[in-house]
């Protein structure tokens, strides 16, 4: 079973809606006991890092969750991703779950590109991982963000795509796994990806 982290932040029906359709066992939950029961768990978020972060904060899920993603598979998306740094400049800085080194910034301004980044683009994998089995460089996904993951160690890179410049797409630091992008709104290749973060809790 994957826990979501329900925590105010984001729509979370479509991540539902997609692990239903590959058939997972998800529950939906801010409660400490159901989220330690679970055999991996999903941090979603759309907003402002200042915003999420204090909502976790409120809750007391930041030391129980950077705790529980030493043990378990634990996938952030979005949002979600850039919490798992050490911090962002988003607004103001503010410090994230430290679970992967490097920090949150803004996507440069350029006249001749929109931000946020809004959209489908593809991949480039620069390494291996399980979250991409059946993944190729090239294949499409869907974006939307106007800051990104600035990576400090990059053995914890898997894959960019460029917009402008490389921006970070996916990391991993151990069994801790980001998509900047929305696997659940990312037709057949997230659909793929987040079927290989279920088989992960098995």
């Amino acid at each position: 079973m994957i826990a979501i982290v329900d925590y105010n932040v984001g729509n979370l029906h479509s991540v539902i809606s997609a692990l239903t359709y590959l058939g997972i066992k998800t529950i939906v939950t801010g409660d400490k006991k159901d989220i330690e029961r679970a055999d991996a768990i999903i941090l979603p978020g759309v907003g402002a890092f200042p915003d999420a972060m204090e909502e976790l904060r409120k809750r007391d899920l930041i030391e129980f969750l950077k705790n529980q993603a030493q043990i378990k598979p634990f996938l952030g998306i979005c949002l979600g991703m850039q919490m798992l740094f050490d911090k962002s400049y988003e607004f103001k800085v503010t410090e994230g779950l430290g679970l992967i080194e490097g920090e949150i910034v803004k996507i440069p301004d350029d006249q001749y590109l929109k931000i946020p980044h809004m959209g489908w683009n593809n991949l480039k994998i620069v390494n291996d991982s399980p979250l991409l089995k059946n993944v190729n460089s090239g294949d499409y996904v869907y974006f939307v963000h106007s800051y990104y993951a600035k990576v400090t160690n990059n053995e914890h890179l898997i894959a960019t795509c460029n917009y402008g410049m490389d921006l970070t797409a996916i990391v991993q630091n151990k069994n801790v796994y980001g998509t900047q992008f929305h696997p659940e709104k990312s037709s057949d290749t997230g659909l793929q990806i987040l079927k290989n973060f279920g088989e992960l809790a098995k």
